[in-house]
């Protein structure tokens, strides 16, 4: 058996890959999450300079709450906008073409937020964020896609999952260069919503030193030569046999088929499970409760006597356990298996999140319960990192194979985009008529994502995409008898 250090040095290109994708659409996207706390007072000034200089009258309240609500929510829509047309830019252009062109979004994105003081215009802001937005939602989806299709199956599960340790190191990142120290003053604050340009600007040059993605090259395109010249090259393997042998038998099963359209997932008897097992845990990001989570996180810090201006930096120890965390799953994914990392994962967040409701409730009787609500505060974001946060990104590489993969990309950014949106507008409305017991909401939806986990969705960690598929036909045609299991494996492939 090989030892870590010597598949180390062996995939060290493949590992490479992994980090040049990363500085990409995951880091950004965490810098996107976590950047526009700092400069938020700022950015409402200057909109209500712009509004004063134009009209010669001070912004309305409610309007400036308006079109910052707007700036900060457009974002999400960006992210829908981009994974939706993930499902066919990778597939006409190729992933590395994909994302090369997404990268020139990101840095057009960053001029345009640099200018805006300039020209006096917060429009240009909205325009930005909506860019950065696409860029997220088109570089997040591609990028897995890049990534699962270029692993072999027994890295598939730590490399895909990297995503999530890079977007946890951008929210950190985020949270330390929008430190008023830094970034967060009214002189920077232009420059800091554009910093995501910069790694954009790296990837793009990184990403012109790799081959496309191997399976791309054979399954889309039938090109078996170029695929064996990527495999050796990022893998540094002469003996491909059995990998070639794996493409051989999705291409042939796929031969003659037409990229699947979101329709087609959304219709198809035979990716029913797939869909399942894909939308639930992927609305679960959202609706798990863990931006309920960070709203209600500083007004217990403040209930704990944590003085204001220290604030940032205990928010910037919960953006470093996430990723502490996430860290940790990556290197037990592929021996813990998807499936109980998730499941228990759900179930544990669920258990955690009734005691914090207890302890909510409780809160003004003793002295001592807001340091508890602290420790299970870290707790519940150390168990979303190692399940649910991380997980989540491996499954439309893991569900399906070639043909229907980019679709379940866009429904999977779908779900995810629009959940995100849902929640940003209508979380205040709920925690102002629900207060704590908010969480409840999601307590059910943990406890019903994990049972659905646990009892229904089998493992997919070590196995081929086509033993994959083979075990959801299982469950896709259970009312159908055993002929399935032996003759229907082309069948689940078409409509």
């Amino acid at each position: 058996m090989k030892t870590m250090l010597q598949e180390m040095t062996q995939y060290w290109r493949l590992y490479l890959l992994t980090l040049v994708l990363g500085v990409g659409g995951s880091f950004q996207y965490g810098i996107h999450v976590s950047i526009m706390a700092s400069p938020a007072e700022h950015i409402k000034n200057f909109m209500n300079q712009t509004w004063l200089s134009r009209y010669e009258v001070p912004i309305g309240e409610a309007t400036n709450k308006l079109i910052w609500s707007f700036i900060v929510s457009v974002f999400s829509l960006g992210c829908w906008a981009g994974a939706v047309h993930s499902g066919s830019l990778p597939v006409k252009y190729g992933r590395k073409k994909a994302l090369l062109i997404n990268n020139v979004v990101e840095v057009v994105a960053a001029v345009i937020m640099i200018l805006s003081r300039t020209a006096q215009s917060f429009e240009m802001i909205l325009i930005g964020r909506f860019l950065y937005g696409y860029n997220v939602g088109l570089g997040l989806s591609t990028h897995l896609m890049y990534l699962g299709e270029s692993s072999p199956k027994k890295l598939r599960g730590f490399l895909t999952l990297t995503c999530s340790i890079f977007i946890g190191f951008g929210k950190l990142v985020g949270q330390v260069v929008g430190i008023k120290e830094l970034m967060g003053t009214e002189d920077m604050w232009p420059y800091l919503l554009a910093v995501s340009g910069l790694p954009a600007i790296l990837q793009f040059l990184g990403l012109l030193c790799f081959p496309e993605s191997p399976r791309y090259i054979y399954i889309d395109k039938g090109d078996e030569e170029g695929c064996k010249k990527a495999l050796q090259w990022l893998w540094q393997e002469e003996d491909l046999k059995l990998e070639l042998e794996d493409m051989k038998k999705e291409r042939e099963v796929a031969q003659g088929e037409r990229a699947k359209t979101v329709l087609d997932v959304l219709r198809s008897r035979c990716v029913r499970w797939q869909l399942l097992a894909l939308v639930i845990p992927c609305a679960g990001v959202q609706f798990c409760g863990i931006n309920a989570l960070y709203f209600y996180a500083f007004d217990i810090f403040r209930e704990s006597g944590v003085e204001e201006d220290k604030m940032h930096y205990l928010s910037m120890g919960i953006g470093a356990t996430e990723l502490i965390a996430v860290t940790i799953c990556a290197f037990v994914i592929d021996r813990a298996g998807r499936k109980k990392l998730m499941g228990y994962g759900y179930l544990m967040m669920g258990v955690v999140m009734s005691v914090l409701i207890v302890m909510l409730t409780i809160k003004d009787q003793y002295p001592w319960v807001p340091y508890i609500n602290i420790a299970l505060i870290f707790l519940i974001i150390c168990v979303y990192g190692l399940g649910p946060s991380g997980v989540s990104m491996c499954l439309p590489a893991d569900l399906f194979l070639q043909a229907w993969r980019p679709s379940a990309f866009v429904v999977s950014g779908t779900v995810n985009w629009l959940s995100l949106f849902f929640i940003g507008m209508l979380f205040p409305y709920i925690v102002e008529g629900l207060g704590q017991f908010c969480f409840l909401i999601f307590v059910a939806y943990c406890i019903f994502s994990a049972a659905f986990m646990l009892y229904f969705i089998p493992e997919t960690k070590g196995k081929t995409m086509v033993e994959i598929t083979e075990d959801f036909n299982k469950l896709n045609f259970k009312n159908r008898g055993t002929e399935i299991e032996k003759g229907d494996f082309v069948l689940a492939t078409k409509l």
